[in-house]
């Protein structure tokens, strides 16, 4: 796992370790059902006391990030459907369909019958964004409709179960790591698009390369967007660098200008007014352009 702890930051080595991981399994870089390594070992790796990994783990799978295999290990939540998901290519998809419509019974024309009506369905006419973090759905909801030109809504999980409306007409989207609790509250004939999250590497990289001791801020509208940067950015800024946060809508503006770096998620780069902000694109650009060509199938319909 590359993960990068940094003994000298003021950030605790345990959320720095919780924080990177969450950051991990969004980017899919660890992916479902990988088995971390163990306590001891990733301690060991990287040279802190195992209580730290082991109190970080157990938060996790608080969280329900991780959950617990037998024994002590642990690995990321794996989706119910993740044996159809390993499917190499279409042909084999069908294949296991068919081969598990067969072991449930139905017959071969009661699937393509059903499969007909699934192809025929009204296609949805607008995007609804499900998460839990009121900011994070926001920067989604922003982000896919600065990229697409369909109507973007967004809500939590608990509004979309107790209006079931919003998901009629909707092509519903949630972060890959939300995807199997939203399931449960959208129509089976619904298709949900798994949003993929960017790396940091080049922002981190970014500030590593500062020749001079800086003051460096992230700037959101999500705290859960703010958590998370602060965790990944804590290695490289160590207690060389400032690190400051801030939450957006900006109380007092001018609180920016003592900046030398300004890290902006999409809502606030189009506000804060400065040569010194950078552009941090939450969506990854290869779940946008699958994005675009779920809607670009829907329009042709």
């Amino acid at each position: 796992m590359d993960i990068h702890i940094s003994k000298a930051s003021e950030v605790p080595v345990r959320r720095q370790l919780a924080e990177q991981i969450v950051f991990l399994i969004a980017t899919d870089k660890l992916k479902p059902g990988q088995v971390l390594p163990s306590v001891r070992e990733l301690a060991r790796r990287l040279k802190i006391h195992h209580n730290t990994v082991s109190h970080a783990y157990q938060e996790l799978v608080r969280r329900t990030w991780l959950v617990r295999r037998r024994g002590t290990r642990v690995a990321v939540r794996s989706p119910a459907e993740l044996r159809r998901s390993a499917a190499n290519g279409l042909d084999e998809l069908i294949n296991m369909t068919i081969e598990a419509a067969r072991e449930r019974g139905y017959s071969l024309q009661a699937l393509r019958e059903r499969l007909r009506e699934r192809l025929l369905a009204e296609p949805p006419d607008h995007i609804l964004v499900v998460d839990q973090d009121a900011g994070l759905r926001r920067l989604l909801q922003q982000e896919i409709a600065d990229a697409l030109r369909w109507p973007v809504e967004n809500c939590s999980r608990e509004e979309l179960a107790a209006h079931p409306g919003l998901a009629i007409g909707a092509l519903v989207v949630a972060p890959q790591y939300a995807v199997e609790d939203v399931k449960p509250l959208v129509p089976k004939a619904r298709l949900i698009v798994s949003i993929g999250f960017s790396a940091a590497d080049e922002n981190v990289e970014r500030i590593r390369t500062l020749k001079q001791p800086s003051v460096v801020a992230v700037v959101s509208v999500s705290p859960s967007f703010l958590k998370t940067a602060e965790s990944l950015l804590a290695p490289a800024v160590e207690r060389r660098h400032i690190l400051c946060r801030f939450s957006f809508p900006l109380e007092d503006a001018a609180a920016l200008r003592g900046m030398d770096v300004i890290f902006c998620d999409s809502i606030a780069f189009g506000q804060v007014k400065s040569p010194k902000a950078i552009h941090y694109r939450l969506i990854a650009p290869a779940s946008l352009d699958y994005l675009a060509s779920a809607v670009a199938s829907f329009e042709h319909q």
